[in-house]
């Protein structure tokens, strides 16, 4: 098991972020998320230039035994997608915090969820 990176934030839901410094946020799924999924073989991205809304559907991560939804944490316009995992899923298992999906610069004003730092995520993953 690698090392929860201390460069990006945590979502409860196992997803990292990591903000740029032009202000947007890149966001992957964790070490804990893969494992969980198993083998992923198949990853659904927005376009970019979509608009979503906090809550809708930002990606689908598919492994041989399940389906997984990935929520958007915030109002935010996608502006870049990665092509890597949707060319090689396999590379969300090998290396999750090296992989990862969407960029999104967030709505003026829009209200962050709460984040987690990496301490903070590991704790919530010995609950």
């Amino acid at each position: 098991m690698n090392p929860t990176p201390d460069d990006r934030l945590y979502l409860p839901g196992h997803q990292w972020l990591r903000r740029e410094d032009d202000g947007m946020f890149t966001l992957g799924i964790t070490e804990h998320a893969q494992r969980e999924l198993g083998d992923i073989v198949y990853v659904q991205l927005p376009e970019p230039g979509q608009h979503l809304e906090a809550g809708d559907v930002l990606a689908v991560v598919e492994s041989v035994k399940v389906a997984s939804e990935i929520l958007c944490p915030f109002p935010a316009t996608v502006v870049a997608v990665n092509e890597e995992p949707r060319e090689r899923p396999e590379r969300l298992n090998e290396a999750p915090y090296e992989v990862w999906l969407v960029q999104l610069l967030p709505d003026e004003d829009a209200p962050l969820p709460e984040l987690l730092d990496a301490r903070a995520y590991d704790e919530l993953l010995s609950l």
